[in-house]
This record gives structure tokens, sequence and C-alpha cells, in this order.
């Protein structure tokens, strides 16, 4: 448990990232809505305040005075318990609040949070739900990222978020050969220790039997995937899973989301605009119907959530920013795993399910993670648009098949 200074500290530093994540954009640019999965940064910014002030200031402030009463419902994202909620695919119809009165609703929560008494600070309880608040944010960050370039990508001028910046850009591999790293059957453990914060899907720890099994030494390579894509692989069933080939032709998907062919020449829409298509970058922005289909291409398979955990437990989680925020890739030796924590979402072959002995928080809480454990799957390591120190090893990410807007990329496996 945090003291009540570094407690303090710590929320002022996610809270103030979130703005400054939203800076380089107009109010237009975030008000808008580019699809029903992804949220207009508006909204992620009044929601993730409506989180602190729904589940910690009506609790803990005396007397409790919400800010605006009508919030209550146009910022609840899934919560039933809480009440009723403003129609989802319809959160980019919001023009009013404005993005100024959404900015100033975040101070007056900010600063009513940060005056309630220090033995409030210290209950557990309390910090618990802070704590959750805080790694709810983070995610929101992340997603802000994604959704505002789904948002700009749909743009004919392409305009760019910011300038380039490679603490947010996926790691580039240098051409180096992708080899193959084994590991032994037997017993793994997998799940969080009970050291540190961890979302309840990650508990508790359990043990997993797999076979023996390789791993890829390093993500799948843009130039990779486009052979993929050249030689016809959207267009040739066997490779696809038949829900997966429904889906391709029914959105007539012949090359990752954001590729662009111009001339001949492959392109890729990224936060920073259009440009040539990096070949040694890892391929990002593809789903689970794609990610399974290029690894049958590539004659091998996706790894379980479990052959990734143990296959982690060698790479050190350290090192991946330094302290002005640059990335700075870290080199391997020959043979080690490179990028696996904060390059590129990994999809597993895993469906998001309960580990054994998984109980959901009591209260409305309970309704972050378990309800959704049904037709999606797992995803692990982070990405580029996680936000630093929001990465860790047991981190189980989740989503549906089709889904290709996050940074998602492909790590292959096989059998030994």
């Amino acid at each position: 448990m945090l003291s009540f200074e570094k407690a303090q500290e710590f929320y002022r530093k996610v809270r103030s990232q979130s703005v400054a994540l939203a800076s380089p954009l107009s109010a237009e640019d975030c008000c808008v809505q580019p699809a029903e999965e992804a949220s207009p940064t508006k909204w992620n910014l009044a929601h993730t305040t409506w989180f602190f002030e729904t589940f910690l200031l009506e609790r803990w402030e005396k007397p409790f005075h919400p800010f605006d009463v009508n919030f209550r419902v146009l910022f609840n994202s899934y919560y039933n318990a809480v009440g009723e909620k403003h129609p989802r695919p319809q959160r980019g119809m919001l023009t009013r609040p404005s993005l100024d009165q959404v900015l100033h609703y975040r101070r007056n929560v900010d600063q009513r949070l940060l005056n309630l008494p220090e033995r409030v600070w210290k209950d557990p309880e309390f910090h618990n739900l802070l704590e959750l608040g805080l790694n709810h944010e983070q995610q929101h960050q992340e997603l802000l990222l994604t959704d505002q370039k789904l948002l700009f990508s749909y743009n004919p001028l392409a305009p760019a978020y910011h300038e380039v910046d490679l603490s947010r850009t996926p790691s580039r591999t240098q051409g180096a050969a992708l080899s193959w790293k084994s590991f032994p059957e037997g017993m793994v453990h997998l799940g969080h220790t009970g050291e540190g914060f961890a979302f309840d899907n990650e508990t508790p720890q359990h043990r997993v039997f797999v076979n023996a099994y390789q791993l890829a030494s390093r993500l799948t390579t843009n130039a990779e995937y486009a052979q993929f894509v050249d030689q016809g692989g959207y267009q040739d069933p066997q490779y696809w899973l038949a829900e997966g080939w429904d889906w391709c032709q029914k959105s007539k998907r012949t090359q990752p989301l954001y590729w662009r062919k111009q001339d001949g020449k492959w392109y890729e829409f990224t936060l920073w605009g259009l440009g040539e298509l990096d070949p040694v970058r890892p391929v990002v922005h593809v789903g689970y119907f794609e990610a399974d289909a290029f690894a049958r291409w590539a004659h091998a398979r996706l790894p379980t959530e479990a052959e990734w955990e143990n296959a982690a437990q060698s790479v050190p989680l350290t090192g991946h920013f330094a302290d002005s925020g640059e990335y700075h890739p870290r080199p391997a030796p020959e043979g080690e795993l490179v990028q696996m924590l904060g390059d590129a979402w990994e999809w597993t072959s895993s469906s998001y399910s309960p580990y054994p002995g998984y109980q959901a928080a009591p209260g409305a809480v309970g309704e972050y993670n378990g309800k959704f454990m049904v037709n999606q799957y797992v995803l692990r390591g982070g990405s580029c648009a996680t936000p630093e120190g929001h990465i860790r090893k047991t981190y189980r990410n989740f989503f549906p098949t089709w889904a290709c807007w996050q940074f998602s990329g492909i790590r292959l496996a096989r059998e030994l």
C-alpha cells in the first residue's frame, strides 16, 4: 500500500497524463466517435472522472454533492448496478457538455478527491478503489490513442496526432532473423502472485501443464506479413477459420486495417500520419482471425496464454523506458526473446475465461472484468500505447476475434 504522499503523487501523475494526451487535439477531434467499439476522447476524459466521483467521492466525501447529476448517466459505461447508461453507439453525439466543461469536471473532482482527509486516503478500501481507478484510467489512456487513430484514419487528409515520437512506436528488429526458443513440458504457474496491483481476472495463481513448445524470438514483421498479403493470403480460405473467412469476405478485408497501397508500394497510416511501411517493425492492428490465418500460412500457430506467460518469465521487465520517457529497444542475446513487453499486444489462442477459483469483486466494481468472459480471446504483453508502469507479465487483455483497432500483433509458436 502506497503512503499518503505517494498515493497522491501517483493520482496527480496519471490524471495529468490523460489531459496531456488530449492536448494535441481540437475540441472537434475530441467529440467524434469513429465506431461503436471506440469512444470519443472527450468521453474517455469524462468517464474516467466519473469513476472517481461515483466509486470514491460518493462514498467518502461528506457531504457529497455531484458535479452534475446528469453525468451519472452520460458517462456510465457498463455498470448496471450503478443505474442507467447513455447508449454506447451514441457517445459521439454528445456535443454537450463541451470539452471545456469536461476538463472543468476533471479539475473539480481532482480537487475534491485530493482534499479528502489523510485518514480516508489511508483506508485500505479507499486505497484499493483508488488504485483500480488509476489503472482503469491508464487503460483509457491507451484507448484514447487507439480510438483517435481510428478516427483520423477515416480522414482523407491523413492528419497526424503529433510529431514522430519513438517512445510511442513499436521497436524495429534491426533486421534480426527469426529464431525459435524452446521450452520443456511441465507444470507452470499462471496468474498474479499477489504482490503489487493486478486486475481480478489475473487471479488466482494456479498451475497449468504445458507440452514442450517453441516460441518465435520476435514479433512478426511488416515484411513477413506483406508476403502473406501479396501471395493471396486474404483470398485463400484454407488458412482461415470458417467464421474468420466469413468475416474476411463480409468486410472485404484484403490487408491490415491501416495499410494502403499506392503506386505498387505499401504505406501505413500511423499516429504520425501516412508513411511508407517500415519492413522491420512489427505488424500491428491485426485481429485474431488475421493472426490465426497468418500462423497457419507460416506453418505455425499462436501460443496459449500459459505458454506465453511461462516464456515471459525469462524476459526482464525493467529497462523498456528511460527516465526521460524515450523508448530504447533493449538488446538481447541471440536466441533470446525480444519485443514481449511494450511493443504490441500479442494474440494467444486462449479464450478469455475465468481462472480456476476466480471470484469477482462484490458490488458494482465486480462488473469490471468477469461479465466479459465470453466470445473473446486473450492478448498479452502490452503495446507501444500502454502507459509506462502499466505493463506486467500477468496482464490479460481481451478482445473479440474481429477487433483490430488496438496495437495487436503476432508472435508465432509451434510444437517442439
